[in-house]
C-alpha cells in the first residue's frame, strides 16, 4: 500500500481554486464580448444603458488582472525589496510613506477633475458608441499604462517631476522644451479647472458650505491618523465618511436658512481669492495633514456617487436616447463643438481615456508617498480605470436624455436665443424634437429658472444624474434635490485637482530652479517651498481672476487650448516612458508605450494643425480671426461680442490661441524629435544606455519585507543584527 501524501488535500484545494478562477474569468470575458457585440451591432433601435456598464466593467477587470499585471511584472519588473523615495527621504512634509488605500484616494481624487465629467458629455454629440470605445480602450491600453509607467519611473528616480525626468533621460534640448511646455500647459490646465469650480460654487450656498467643511474634516483625519491613532485607516475612514455625509446634509439645510444661505452665497471674485489661498495652503503644509486626507475624503464621495449611479442604472434600466453614431460625427458641424470625429473626439475626451495631466500627478505628489513598488499597479493603473468608469457614467448621463433636450442645454445662446420658444425652434431646425413646454417643465423639475444654453457639460451631467436617480429612488419629487446635489458633487470632484496640481507645480518649479539656484536643490527648504507655491498660485490665479471679471479675458481666452494642451502633455510623458524602456534595453516590450505615443502624437498634432490652419472659422483660430476682422471692416457685430471693443478682444484671443497652439505643438514636436535621437542611439548601442534611475537601496523596511517574504533573514537584516 502506498503511503498517503499529506500534500494531496492542499494540492487538490489549489487546483479547485484555480479551476474556479478560470471559470470566473472566462465568464467575465464572455460577458464583455456579448456587451460589446450588442453595442457594435445594434442599429436603428434603442439599447439599455446596462450594456455600456457591463462592457466597461468587464473590460476594466480583464485589463487590470492580466495586462496591468503583465506590465508590472515583465516590463517594469517592480521589486518590493527596493526602498522607495518615501522611505529614504521621509521628511514628514512631502515624502511620507502612506497607506496604499489612502494614497489611492489621494491619487484618484487628484487626477479625476473636470475632464471625465465634461468631456464625455460634450462628445455625446458624436453618439455614444465612439465615446464608449475610446474611453474604455483608451484607458486600458494607453491612459492607465501612461499613469502606471510614469509613476514607476518617478519612484525609481527619487520622485522627480516629469520635466526633470525628461531633461535627465532625453537631454538638455528636449528636456528644456519639455520643461517649458509642461509648465505652460500646467498653468492653463489649473486655471481652467479652477474656473469650473468657481462657476459651480458661485451662488450655491449648499456647495460652498459642504466643500468648505471638507477642509477641517481633512485636518482632523490627518491628525487622527498620524498622531492620535497612527495606522488606524479604517477607523479614520469611518469618522471622515460620517462627517462628510453630515456636511452634505448640512449644506442642504444651510441653503434653506436665509441668513446662513446669504453667508455662504459668495461672489465669483471672492471665490477666486479663497481658492487661491486654499491652493497655497495645500501646497505648503505637510502632505499628511491636508492634501492626502482631503483627497481620500473626496474619494468617498466620488466613488460612492458613481457606484450609486451604476446601481441606479441596473435598477432603473434607462434607455440610451442618443444615436450610436450621430450625423455630426462625419460632418463636423455640430452645435456643441465643431470638428469631425477624427481627431476631435480624442481631444474632447481626454481625462477618462488618456490625459497628460495625470502624468504630472504620477510624477508629482504620488511617487513621494508610495510605500512599496507593488502598490504602483493598483494606484497608477487602478486609479485611471476608476476615472475611466466616471467618464462612462458621464456619457450615460448625457445619452439617457432626449436628444432635443441635450442640444437645448448644450448649444450656445447665440444659436438658441434667450427664450424656451426660440430654443425649441432652433433645436427643431437641427432635426430634433423638443417643445417650449418640455423645456419649462424640465427647469421647474430641477428647481431652475431655465435649462436653455447651460453649456459646459456640468448642468447636463446634473440633469442626467437626477433623471437616473429619480427613476431609481424616490420618483420625480426628489429630482431637484439630486440636480443640486450633482452640482455640488462636481465642484468637489474638480477642486481636488487644483490643490494637488498646485503642489505638483511647486515641485516642478523647484526642480527647474535647482540648476540655477543652489538652495532649491533641497526640496524641503521652506523659503523655496513658499516662493514656488506663491508663484504657481499667482500664475493660474491671475488668469482665473481675469477670466471671472471679463467674459472674453483671462482664462476664457485660453480655454480653447485645454484639450490640445492636455494631450500634448501626454505625448511628453509617453516619449519619456518609451525613451527609458529603450535605454534599458527593453526593445521587446517598448510597444507598450510606443503604440499609445504614436497614436497620441498623430491625433494631437493633426488637431493642432487643423486648429491653426483650417479655413473653417468654427475650427481654425486664424480663420476665426479673419472672420472677425472682415466683420469689423464692414461695421458688423458677431457673437459673443456686444461692442466694437469686444470684437477686437475676440480678434486678439483668436490670434493668441493660434500662436500658442502652434508653439505648444512645436515644443512637443521638439521633445519627440530629441527623444527619437536617443532611441536611435539606444538601438545602435551594443549595451543598454545609462539612465538616471536611483541605485537600489536595501533599507530596513525593504529588508523586513524581504525577510517576511522569504522566511529567512536578508543580508541587510543580518548586517543590522
Amino acid at each position: 500500500m502506498e503511503p498517503e501524501n499529506p500534500l494531496a488535500p492542499e494540492t487538490g484545494r489549489r487546483g479547485h481554486r484555480r479551476s474556479l478562477r478560470v471559470v470566473a474569468w472566462t465568464a467575465v470575458v464572455l460577458a464583455a464580448t456579448v456587451a460589446w457585440a450588442v453595442l457594435a451591432l445594434t442599429r436603428g433601435e434603442r439599447i439599455n444603458a446596462v450594456w455600456l456598464l457591463v462592457a466597461a466593467l468587464c473590460s476594466y477587470a480583464v485589463g487590470y488582472r492580466f495586462y496591468a499585471r503583465w506590465i508590472a511584472h515583465r516590463v517594469l519588473r517592480t521589486d518590493d525589496t527596493r526602498t522607495t523615495p518615501a522611505e529614504r527621504h521621509d521628511d514628514g512634509a512631502d515624502f511620507v510613506p502612506t497607506d496604499r488605500r489612502v494614497l489611492f484616494g489621494h491619487h484618484f481624487a487628484a487626477i479625476a477633475g473636470a475632464g471625465p465629467l465634461v468631456g464625455p458629455i460634450l462628445a455625446a454629440q458624436l453618439g455614444y458608441l465612439p465615446g464608449t470605445l475610446w474611453i474604455v480602450a483608451g484607458a486600458v491600453l494607453a491612459g492607465a499604462v501612461q499613469d502606471m509607467v510614469t509613476l514607476f519611473l518617478s519612484v525609481r528616480r527619487d520622485g522627480r517631476s516629469l520635466g526633470q525626468m525628461a531633461r535627465d533621460e532625453i537631454g538638455p534640448v528636449g528636456g528644456a522644451a519639455a520643461v517649458v511646455a509642461v509648465l505652460a500647459i500646467m498653468v492653463i490646465l489649473l486655471a481652467v479647472l479652477a474656473l469650473v469650480v468657481v462657476n459651480s460654487l458661485a451662488g450655491s450656498p449648499w456647495g460652498t458650505f459642504s466643500i468648505a467643511m471638507t477642509v477641517p474634516i481633512a485636518l482632523l483625519m490627518g491628525v487622527w491618523l498620524r498622531v492620535v491613532r497612527p495606522g488606524k485607516v479604517l477607523e479614520t475612514s469611518v469618522i471622515g465618511g460620517v462627517l462628510l455625509m453630515a456636511a452634505v446634509v448640512g449644506g442642504n439645510w444651510v441653503s434653506q436658512v436665509p441668513a446662513l444661505a446669504d453667508a455662504f452665497t459668495l461672489a465669483p471674485t471672492t471665490l477666486v481669492w479663497l481658492l487661491a489661498g486654499y491652493g497655497f495652503l495645500a501646497s505648503v503644509v505637510p502632505v499628511w495633514l491636508l492634501l492626502a486626507p482631503r483627497d481620500y475624503l473626496s474619494t468617498f464621495m466620488k466613488v460612492g456617487v458613481i457606484s450609486l449611479m451604476a446601481v441606479s442604472i441596473v435598477v432603473a434600466l434607462p434607455e440610451m436616447k442618443a444615436d450610436a453614431v450621430s450625423p455630426f460625427a462625419g460632418s463636423g458641424s455640430g452645435p456643441v463643438f465643431s470638428g469631425s470625429l477624427f481627431p476631435f473626439l480624442f481631444i474632447t475626451i481626454a481625462c477618462g481615456a488618456l490625459s497628460g495631466f495625470h502624468a504630472l500627478i504620477s510624477a508629482g505628489t504620488t511617487p513621494k508617498m508610495v510605500q512599496r513598488e507593488s502598490h504602483i499597479r493598483p494606484i497608477g493603473y487602478g486609479g485611471m480605470l476608476t476615472e475611466s468608469f466616471v467618464a462612462i457614467m458621464a456619457l450615460i448621463a448625457a445619452c439617457v436624455l432626449e436628444p432635443g433636450l441635450y442640444y437645448a442645454v448644450n448649444s450656445p445662446a447665440g444659436l438658441l436665443g434667450s427664450t424656451a420658444q426660440s430654443a425649441a425652434h432652433a433645436v427643431q431646425q437641427m432635426g430634433f424634437s423638443i417643445t417650449p413646454e418640455v423645456l419649462h417643465r424640465t427647469a421647474v423639475a430641477v428647481g431652475e429658472d431655465t435649462v436653455v444654453a447651460r453649456t459646459g457639460g456640468a448642468p447636463t451631467f446634473a440633469l442626467g444624474l437626477s433623471h437616473i436617480f429619480s427613476e431609481a429612488f424616490g420618483g420625480g419629487t426628489l429630482r431637484a434635490f439630486w440636480y443640486h446635489f450633482a452640482i455640488m458633487f462636481e465642484a468637489l470632484f474638480i477642486l481636488t485637482t487644483v490643490d494637488a496640481g498646485t503642489r505638483v507645480g511647486r515641485f516642478m518649479l523647484q526642480d527647474s530652479l535647482a540648476g540655477v539656484w543652489k538652495p532649491m536643490r533641497n526640496p524641503g527648504w521652506r523659503p523655496g517651498v513658499w516662493l514656488c507655491s506663491a508663484l504657481v498660485v499667482a500664475a493660474w490665479g491671475y488668469f482665473l481672476l481675469a477670466g471671472v471679471t471679463d467674459p472674453l479675458g483671462g482664462i476664457n481666452q485660453l480655454f480653447p487650448l485645454f484639450g490640445i494642451a492636455n494631450q500634448l502633455l501626454a505625448a511628453v510623458a509617453l516619449s519619456l516612458c518609451t525613451t527609458v524602456l529603450l535605454k534599458q534595453g527593453r526593445l521587446r516590450w517598448v510597444w507598450v508605450t510606443a503604440v499609445p505615443l504614436a497614436w497620441d502624437v498623430t491625433v494631437t498634432l493633426t488637431a493642432s494643425w487643423q486648429k491653426v490652419f483650417s479655413s473653417d472659422p468654427d475650427v481654425g483660430f486664424f480663420a476665426h480671426r479673419g472672420l472677425y476682422i472682415r466683420a469689423v471692416a464692414e461695421g458688423k457685430l458677431l457673437g459673443p461680442a456686444h461692442s466694437a471693443a469686444d470684437m477686437q478682444k475676440v480678434i486678439t484671443n483668436s490670434t493668441v490661441d493660434g500662436v500658442l497652439a502652434a508653439l505648444l505643438a512645436l515644443l512637443v514636436a521638439a521633445v519627440v524629435a530629441d527623444a527619437a535621437r536617443v532611441w536611435v542611439k539606444a538601438l545602435s548601442a551594443p549595451n543598454p544606455l545609462p539612465t538616471a534611475e536611483t541605485a537600489p537601496v536595501a533599507g530596513k523596511a525593504a529588508a523586513d519585507r524581504e525577510e517576511a517574504h522569504s522566511g529567512t533573514p536578508s543580508a541587510a537584516a543580518e548586517a543590522r543584527r
